[in-house]
């Protein structure tokens, strides 16, 4: 059986990466979002199991000294991590997943991972950015200086990705997003096995 593909997506606060990966997840086949551990608070619209799994700072230290992720991170104050078993167990059900996550837990995943595709979210600059943020009217000054701060760290890195989207227009960065994806799946390694089934003492 194929083996799943893993969409390791990053970007800056602000750049719309959750709302561009729920419209690419919507409209391509066979891709599923990974649910994450936090230690966060949930907020009123969030279901347990559907955004992330919430737990109590002492379970996610009981898990992180029991290696049951595959990365995880302290973000803005609450832990943050990916189950390394959710990982193995949809990669060889041969489910594609996309997985958000900020530039540090992708450099792990792809350490662990090697195959995985490293995919950056950017604005179209970096003064659309702060616009951006300071639209959505959620933050305070002091925060979205330091979340700005946080996104020039995380665009100095761009380079170390396999792909770079740009998202000026929401329906534009999902077509690049949609052919970054059809694109790896027609990989030789991807669909030579079931080829190799069509020509039986052809393909070695």
């Amino acid at each position: 059986m194929r083996q799943g593909i893993f969409f390791v997506v990053s970007a800056p606060s602000g750049t719309g990466k959750t709302t561009l990966c729920r419209l690419v997840q919507q409209r391509i086949e066979n891709l599923h979002f990974t649910v994450s551990y936090t230690t966060r608070e949930r907020r009123a619209n969030e279901v347990d199991g559907r955004e992330y799994h919430f737990v109590s700072r002492e379970r996610f230290e009981e898990m992180i000294a029991a290696g049951d992720f595959a990365e995880h991170a302290n973000v803005y104050g609450n832990w943050y991590g990916t189950s390394l078993s959710e990982l193995e167990v949809q990669r060889r059900a041969g489910r594609d997943l996309l997985i958000e996550i900020d530039v540090q837990g992708a450099r792990a995943i792809k350490e662990r991972f090697p195959e995985s595709v490293l995919i950056f979210i950017h604005p179209p600059s970096f003064e659309v950015l702060r616009e951006r943020l300071e639209g959505r009217g959620t933050d305070q000054p002091e925060v979205i200086e330091r979340r700005l701060r946080v996104a020039a760290e995380e665009l100095a890195l761009m380079s170390t990705y396999d792909y770079l989207i740009e998202n000026q227009e929401l329906e534009t960065a999902c077509g690049d997003f949609g052919a970054v994806i059809q694109a790896e799946r027609l990989r030789v390694g991807h669909v030579l096995p079931a080829v190799r089934e069509r020509f039986p003492g052809i393909l070695s």
